[in-house]
């Protein structure tokens, strides 16, 4: 796990190494152990390493193939590397080191594009073919890794965060109002290609983009699964599916325990997080190391599931990390939580991962996290009530469930050269899942979450998050293989028993009962949700800068009623609609913009 970037130039010039070197510096954070640039007249790489895999010199970045012609930056891990390092060993290849890193680039000079096809995990990869000029990108199929991007006339920059690009400089920082309307709609989410800026996009997941010498590009999705029933799943029983979701996701466990390093496990005392503990403990695992996280009570809202995660540490005896923090040193990470966001993330549990990875990176370096279960096994309240209406109607329910306003209301929000006529958010939905390959309108929900949501909220916090003190998490609920088993899977075995119904079936096989039967929790977080003391002085404080007069990005008077009753309005998720608001506003001045 590490953090990349570079430039490429097409105008006859030769790449600005001093600005790829300041990138470089802007990602110390998701990589500690060591650095590295290298560059060849128009194409420059940079790279900050977290040594995971092969902690030699060997491993170093950004890798150079001289034999083969070919240099790469990487970021994430292949957790079939050892197999595939054999199979192509089968076809002559000689290795230099005992990394991933070098497995993609034998991969990519074997198989060409196709060489993503062979993967299981989580990466980021760009590769530079020394003979031809040619650059090739390319992101996992759920979009786990990020990669953002900013083209201007005669040149390409990319990075591992939208911050490190603006540390090179040069980079548009208007605000899109389509995007700032996706943020404002859909509890922050921003699909790709989209970013909050005009000048940076990202790399949308399951894709490889091909950059030529000259310039001109052309790129292609290679992985995506349909959401129907498949003949030869016709004669299964509901136990057929627990058996076979129970394998795979052993399977994807026992993948993300390929390392060099220890792994432990993030245990919230969900049932998610605590199916890894119990399945790594039946693969033989002892003394893992676990860790909690909690906070004060505040506005009568409880801070911590500390019950919960402690019958998992005590069932399966782990070494367990219970982690508490106060209300003062919520409020004192907030701007370093704000500064680690790649775009800005409203989720009242940003912090909270931050606070986490900060504690666990002093004691582990990798660790395995429970992330996409509910996406991609219908864990979330919108999904039942979807189940037997039509598409249309389906679209109209899970808007009024999970977008935390309306168009009308963003127009009424936003300052008078963002608003927008349409509803550019509630149409993308529509598009997304009107599309062929899904059976169902709650098959069109999980695969529009699983391919958009997903990966601009939960996937990216755990990234963002965690990568900002040098953790690497691994989320096996998102390995590729499960999620198109899941995907197959009858919409009615997942929406069971309150949801995740398949889930909590082979769940009881595993773990205690009263884990899975408790009431759906999320990672609490009171003092983002309810509004008082520093963080509601922070939030004040940005909005009324002179930097936000300027931007003018929100209408005064819709701003000063929210600040007349700070935790008055809240949005369907429980989101405090005054928080979002004043999150953009600290995330774009945190920044510079």
């Amino acid at each position: 796990m590490c953090g990349l970037s570079g430039e490429i130039r097409f105008d006859g010039s030769l790449a600005d190494t001093t600005a790829v070197a300041r990138m470089v510096e802007a990602l110390v954070p998701r990589g500690p152990d060591g650095q590295g640039q290298w560059s060849a007249g128009r194409v420059a790489f940079g790279h900050r390493r977290l040594s995971v895999i092969d902690l030699s010199p060997s491993g170093s970045q950004p890798m150079v193939d001289s034999e083969l012609g070919l240099e790469a930056v990487f970021n994430g891990c292949i957790y079939d590397y050892k197999e595939l390092r054999a199979e192509l060993e089968g076809h002559g290849y000689r290795f230099f080191s005992t990394s991933d890193t070098e497995v993609l680039l034998k991969g990519y000079h074997h198989w060409g594009v196709d060489f993503v096809d062979h993967l299981h995990g989580m990466f980021v990869v760009v590769i530079h073919e020394r003979d031809t000029g040619r650059v090739v990108m390319a992101r996992d199929r759920l979009g786990i890794k990020p990669l953002y991007l900013a083209e201007t006339p005669g040149r390409l920059r990319f990075a591992s965060s939208l911050p490190a690009l603006l540390r090179a400089g040069d980079v548009d920082t208007s605000i899109d109002p389509v995007a700032l309307h996706h943020y404002l709609t859909w509890h922050a989410v921003v699909p790709a290609p989209r970013t909050l800026l005009n000048g940076v996009r990202k790399l949308p997941p399951a894709t490889v983009r091909v950059v030529e010498a000259d310039g001109t590009s052309r790129e292609h999705r290679y992985w995506e699964p349909t959401y129907e029933r498949r003949p030869e799943h016709e004669r299964w029983s509901a136990r057929d599916w627990e058996d076979a979701i129970e394998e795979a996701l052993r399977v994807a466990v026992r993948r993300r325990l390929v390392s060099d390093i220890p792994v432990g496990v993030l245990l919230s005392g969900g049932l998610d997080s605590s199916l890894i503990v119990g399945l790594l403990a039946q693969e033989g695992q002892t003394g893992l190391a676990t860790y909690s996280i909690g906070f004060e009570t505040v506005g009568g809202h409880a801070g911590d599931e500390f019950r919960y995660s402690d019958v998992i540490a005590e069932r399966f005896d782990t070494d367990h990390h219970r982690i508490r923090v106060s209300s003062d040193e919520l409020a004192a990470a907030l701007g370093h939580a704000i500064g680690a966001m790649a775009e800005p993330m409203v989720s009242h549990d940003v912090v909270a991962f931050d606070l986490l990875s900060e504690r666990v990176s002093q004691t582990i370096r990798v660790v395995q996290s429970g992330q996409g279960a509910d996406e991609v096994f219908a864990g979330y309240h919108w999904y039942p009530p979807l189940a037997d209406v039509d598409r249309e109607e389906a679209v109209e329910r899970y808007a009024r469930a999970f977008f935390d306003r309306g168009s009308e209301d963003v127009r009424a929000l936003v300052g008078e050269r963002y608003a927008l006529d349409g509803d550019p958010s509630l149409e993308f939905v529509r598009d997304h899942m009107s599309r062929a390959g899904a059976q169902t309108a709650v098959d069109a929900a999980l695969r529009l979450d699983s391919e958009v949501m997903l990966v601009d909220d939960p996937v990216k916090r755990v990234d963002n998050m965690s990568m900002a003190w040098g953790l690497e998490a691994r989320v096996p609920f998102l390995d590729h293989d499960l999620v198109e088993l899941a995907a197959a899977c009858p919409p009615e075995l997942k929406l069971a028993d309150g949801g995740k119904g398949v889930l909590k079936a082979l769940g009881r096989r595993i773990i205690p009962p009263e884990v899975i039967d408790r009431p759906k929790g999320y990672f609490p977080v009171p003092a983002i949700t309810h509004l008082e003391g520093k963080v509601l002085g922070l939030v004040k404080d940005a909005l009324s800068s002179e930097a936000a007069r300027e931007r003018a990005l929100f209408r005064p008077e819709y701003v000063s009623r929210l600040l007349d009753d700070p935790n008055g309005e809240l949005t369907p998720l429980r989101g405090n609609k005054l928080w979002q608001l004043g999150l953009l506003e600290l995330w774009l001045q945190s920044h510079g913009v």
